[in-house]
């Protein structure tokens, strides 16, 4: 069995909410030991007071900490004082990762920012998350950052408001780039023996991902509006259907061939042949008539024999699931996390190597408040 990728490794985690903690998760699943340093003068990481009304009141391992937080060792500290501090030091002069998400200016106050804990171990690598960088001392949320990105505007019907998504997507995102970061510092750390300071923002992050709707204002000219789910040059790509058992299922018709093979599964190849929906760019010219007759012919089929049927040809189809109906998915069951007397968690690893051990990991930790 191989060894985990990052058996040796110590992480100190500076961060809350999801960004930060997800990247701390992500490497404790690949064998470091991370430690999560909770603010004791707050009762730590903010999500665990975050918690849905079925939740036990009392409990401070509510289900949003649950999200991001296995594997981890907590260690409550107040930085304030210099006992802490020293400690969180003593710490910092062994680890070979921090993550941090303190808005700008705050680190330093603390004297945790990435210069004072390079002058204690210069091979640190230090990730920083800001709200919108380093020159802008605003909090980042991602609620706020998805609305000034873009993201709400495009998000929801074309007749309805501006809609946020439903899980922190800029969050996300963030945890991505920052991996990212960090990873190419740990590749040039071991080139060169040095550390570094590795700073990403949920905007700047956010504007990366706007993909082809920002360069639909930027080639094209053309400023993207809401349209559900519909797809602004692709038709039929993210429209829903109702079946004649009244489920939902989505096409994602990506060339012409695949909407005659699309065409003849539902019995209508002649729809296929007119010229008016016989290529992608005429289909998006005459939308709604193609989704009105891909309605109407959907609402004949029932929904589990037609997605065989069009499994079969080769066209991109799926069910609607709702998120309990995901979970018994097995591709969704190779990804849950469990430990004896803990409910399942999350992979933040969906990614496999040739030769790749993922640890078992701890539950979320509970939080102890320090005497």
């Amino acid at each position: 069995m191989p060894e985990a990728v990052f058996k040796d490794m110590l992480v100190l985690e500076l961060a809350s909410v999801l960004a930060g903690p997800s990247v701390g998760q992500f490497f404790a699943e690949l064998g470091a030991r991370v430690i999560k340093i909770e603010n004791a003068a707050t009762q730590g990481d903010v999500t665990r007071s975050w918690k849905l009304k079925t939740e036990d009141p009392e409990t401070n391992v509510p289900a949003y900490f649950s999200a991001v937080n296995w594997g981890k060792t907590s260690l409550p500290l107040d930085l304030t004082k210099a006992g802490d501090l020293q400690q969180l030091y003593t710490l910092a002069a062994q680890a070979d990762v921090v993550i941090a998400s303190y808005k700008p200016g705050d680190a330093e106050k603390l004297k945790v920012d990435f210069a004072s804990l390079q002058k204690i171990n210069p091979r640190i690598i230090y990730g920083h998350i800001t709200g919108y960088g380093p020159a802008d001392a605003r909090a980042g949320y991602d609620a706020v950052v998805q609305a000034e990105s873009g993201f709400m505007y495009l998000n929801g019907q074309a007749d309805g408001p501006p809609t946020k998504m439903p899980v922190a997507l800029v969050d996300v995102l963030t945890a991505h780039q920052l991996k990212e970061g960090l990873l190419v510092a740990l590749l040039q750390r071991a080139r060169t023996g040095q550390g570094q300071l590795v700073q990403v923002s949920l905007l700047e992050s956010a504007v990366s991902a706007l993909s082809n709707q920002g360069t639909a204002y930027l080639v094209a000219g053309q400023n993207p509006q809401r349209m559900g789910s519909e797809h602004p040059t692709i038709v039929p790509y993210g429209s829903v259907y109702t079946s004649k058992d009244q489920k939902q299922l989505v096409l994602a018709v990506g060339d012409d061939r695949q909407f005659r093979r699309l065409c003849q599964v539902l019995g209508a190849p002649d729809f296929a042949e007119d010229p008016k929906y016989s290529t992608n760019y005429y289909r998006v010219q005459h939308r709604q008539e193609v989704n009105a007759q891909l309605c109407r012919l959907i609402a004949q089929q029932e929904r589990e024999t037609l997605l065989q049927a069009l499994h079969r040809q080769h066209v991109p189809a799926g069910a609607v699931n709702a998120v309990a109906e995901v979970f018994a998915l097995p591709q969704a069951q190779h990804m849950l996390l469990h430990a004896a007397g803990a409910k399942p968690g999350i992979r933040q690893v969906a990614f496999k190597l040739a030769e790749q051990n993922l640890s078992s990991l701890s539950p979320p930790p509970v939080y102890t408040a320090p005497e």
